[in-house]
């Protein structure tokens, strides 16, 4: 099989390489810059240790989590209901993930007092270093994930033999790595779950008690829970956010090379490649173009939230272009015979990333109307800086939706899907690949945000002069809207990927159904041949896959409800953990005065260890439950309950994810900009600061999590497609009504 990959296969490990070397450089370069003061080196020091411990012992719970899946996986290969190398392949995806939240939490708790000492010099300076560290988190997780991927392929292929396979190696190799996906996702929901529990319990406590309650400003080092604050800055929006987009490049990918495998499998091997090739050096070219495009990343003293907006959009249109424009004759160069098709997918891709980024800073930017709308709204109080934040929340859901899904139309017609469903499929996970391509960049300016938010909390902590401040706030406003960005981002590109690994599904299910109803040809005798091949030739009528059949309607609302349920678990983990936080805080003030009047330091580490501990006790049972009810609605189900479950969840959970981050955004910025005028104190503030602390678990906890959720569960199903597939059509519910009845 190597000697017929075709070379543009090593545009894929070239991207990696490259995007690994320049995150070394940046990270060395950022180190490099000095540190400040005393007093913010002390600072810069408490959040680090704070953040690295916990991250430790998130990774010492996810690993005991780990080992029950492994267990439970290769059970199932030695039942033969997968390949005996899909257990090892789970943890090495789940592996990569870990590191990449390692680099990119080091570095972005280097950055923060160095952001703002460089801030201290001008508003260029602290932007260029805030930005290459999260360009770190953006490059190390194109690279790793880059990495993986190719690592795996070519140990598969050089290290086992042909014979292991029994035939048809490249759809078990492509299936493989799709399992070392859910490994990336397992990790993906842990950290983002619990790193969202984290910093919403920090946050939460102390801004109801620090600022509304003792009417301090937000970052005063007087306030018990800023520390705490701080760290969750980290493990919630770089940790967790890494490792949520690492799984979608990494999932979007993988899906792209099965499914390109399956749509042309008529065609023979040489064509198979050329077609499991096409998503990984789309890949690795805009891996190159991100790197390109964040030299261009420059601003000037005073410039406005918009400009520097601009400065960073600059560097991804840059990308992006490039990506679009290489396409083209890179994958004619390939020789794939439906290249114009296929290049306009990747364009059509990149175009939805582009427009929900845009729709995104409309709904969240404090420079747009309705943000404006819910600041004009705390003049009457905080219920309606409530209602009317739910409103533009709700409405802020129509672009993205109607985005992706002309994308998904235009992605599967433009493939061929009219002539050839699955190339139409492969079509829209081309489109996934395509809106990821420029992930390295992206993800860059999502992850610049909490360093430039940790800048200006170090900067207030350490009684810097207010121009250092006023310059790390202009940074920070801009982040929470990047940060809105890159969440819309993620969830734009988990409703493709999502897509992409349904017919994977439907295609992983037609495979395990081939397999059984060959074992059960050998068993019966080869009369049965006939009426085995006619049986699965068509897989919609084998499973009855209209909205007809009871157990896909009944899938359906499990997926709607799972949504629901999933986000009140993660809403009412935030909300236990910030109470426990608002007890200590204020526990601190009454029984030591001294905080207030400055003579007493406050214990900064009790507040750090009751979100630790929320966090580590509150992620277990919401991110089981992605994992475990596609396994239950399989069996029960069978495989059209599990589709109707999948798609439930991807509709509904799609519409959420991105009401609840663009309603948090905006409720946080509203904020900032009656903080910006001047107001801080007054009951304007006070109202906004509520709708604000509302819009936390919204934005960093439930809503980004879903994303992950919709694609977990997609994995899982594809994962446990051959133990589906043994209980029949109707599963095992329907086995047991039908002896009933």
């Amino acid at each position: 099989m190597l000697e017929n990959l075709p070379i543009w296969f090593w545009l894929a490990p070239i991207g990696a390489v490259t995007t690994l070397v320049v995150a070394i450089t940046f990270y060395l370069s950022v180190i490099k810059k000095p540190e400040g003061t005393p007093l913010m080196i002390e600072i810069s020091q408490a959040v680090r240790v704070g953040a690295m411990a916990y991250l430790g012992r998130q990774y010492r719970v996810i690993a005991i989590v780990f080992l029950g899946l492994f267990v439970v996986f290769l059970v199932m290969a030695l039942a033969g209901m997968q390949n005996i190398i899909v257990p090892f392949t789970f943890l090495v995806g789940g592996l990569f993930s870990g590191i990449t939240g390692y680099f990119g939490m080091r570095t972005a708790t280097s950055a923060n007092a160095r952001t703002a000492q460089a801030a201290s010099q001008s508003l260029n300076d602290g932007l260029l270093v805030a930005f290459r560290a999260g360009a770190v988190m953006g490059l190390s997780v194109v690279g790793l994930a880059l990495l993986n991927i190719v690592l795996l392929f070519l140990g598969l292929v050089i290290f086992v033999p042909e014979s292991f396979w029994h035939g048809d190696a490249i759809t078990q190799i492509t299936s493989i790595i799709l399992a070392s996906s859910v490994g990336a996702s397992t990790m993906a929901l842990f950290a983002r779950v619990g790193g969202g529990i984290y910093t919403k319990a920090a946050d939460v406590g102390a801004d109801l008690v620090g600022k509304v309650e003792a009417n301090i400003p937000e970052d005063d080092p007087r306030n018990p829970a800023v520390i705490a604050d701080n760290v969750g800055d980290n493990v919630g929006d770089v940790a967790g956010m890494g490792a949520d987009l690492y799984e979608s490049y990494a999932g979007a990918i993988a899906a792209a090379m099965a499914l390109g495998v399956s749509a042309v499998a008529a065609k023979g091997l040489g064509m198979q490649l050329q077609y499991l090739v096409l998503p990984l050096a789309i890949a690795g070219m805009g891996a190159i173009l991100s790197v390109v495009g964040m030299f261009f990343v420059k601003t000037e003293e005073g410039a406005s939230m918009g400009q520097i907006i601009r400065a960073l959009d600059t560097g991804i249109q840059i990308a992006a272009a490039g990506v679009a424009v290489l396409a083209l004759p890179l994958i004619w160069l390939m020789g794939i015979p439906n290249f114009f098709g296929l290049w306009l997918t990747i364009v059509i891709g990149l175009a939805v990333g582009i427009i929900i980024g845009w729709a995104t800073e409309m709904f969240t930017s404090g420079d747009h109307k309705p943000t404006q709308t819910i600041v004009a709204q705390g003049e009457t109080g905080p219920a309606t800086v409530i209602i009317q934040g739910l409103a533009v929340g709700m409405e802020s859901t129509m672009i993205p939706v109607i985005t992706v899904g002309l994308g998904l139309l235009l992605s599967y017609v433009v493939a061929g899907g009219l002539n050839q469903p699955l190339m139409g499929l492969y079509g829209i996970s081309l489109a996934a690949v395509g809106m990821l391509s420029t992930l390295g960049i992206t993800l860059a300016t999502d992850a610049y945000g909490p360093i430039a938010d940790n800048a200006g909390g170090n900067a207030e902590m350490a009684g810097l002069p207010p121009e250092v401040r006023q310059r790390t706030d202009e940074l920070d406003a801009v982040g929470n809207t990047t940060a809105a960005i890159g969440k819309g981002f993620a969830i734009g590109s988990a409703a493709l990927t999502a897509m992409a690994l349904l017919a994977a599904y439907v295609d992983q299910i037609r495979f395990s159904m081939h397999h059984l109803l060959n074992q059960k040809v050998v068993e019966l005798g080869g009369e049965q041949v006939a009426l085995a091949t006619a049986t699965i030739a068509n897989l919609s009528e084998y499973f009855d896959l209209t909205l007809f059949n009871p157990s896909l309607i009944a899938g359906l609302f499990v997926g709607a409800m799972t949504v629901f349920y999933f986000s009140a678990l993660t809403m009412s983990a935030v909300g236990r953990a910030a109470g426990a936080m608002v007890q200590e805080v204020r526990r601190q003030f009454k029984e030591m005065p001294g905080i207030m009047e400055g003579t007493t330091k406050p214990d900064y580490a009790r507040c750090v260890e009751i979100s630790t501990a929320g966090a580590q006790q509150e992620m277990i049972v919401p991110s089981l439950l992605a994992i475990s009810i596609p396994v239950i609605m399989g069996l029960l189900f069978g495989a059209a309950g599990v589709i109707g479950l999948l798609a439930g969840a991807l509709s509904t959970g799609f519409v959420m994810a991105v009401m609840m981050a663009n309603a948090g955004g905006a409720w946080d910025n509203a904020k900032k900009l009656v903080e910006k005028s001047g107001k801080k104190g007054t009951p304007l503030h006070k109202a906004v600061v509520v709708g604000d602390t509302v819009g936390d678990p919204f934005k960093d906890t439930s809503g980004p999590s879903l994303n992950i959720l919709i694609k977990l569960m997609s994995m899982v199903s594809v994962i446990f497609a051959a133990l589906t597939a043994s209980v029949g059509t109707h599963g095992l519910l329907g086995q047991f009504f039908s002896l009933l009845f």
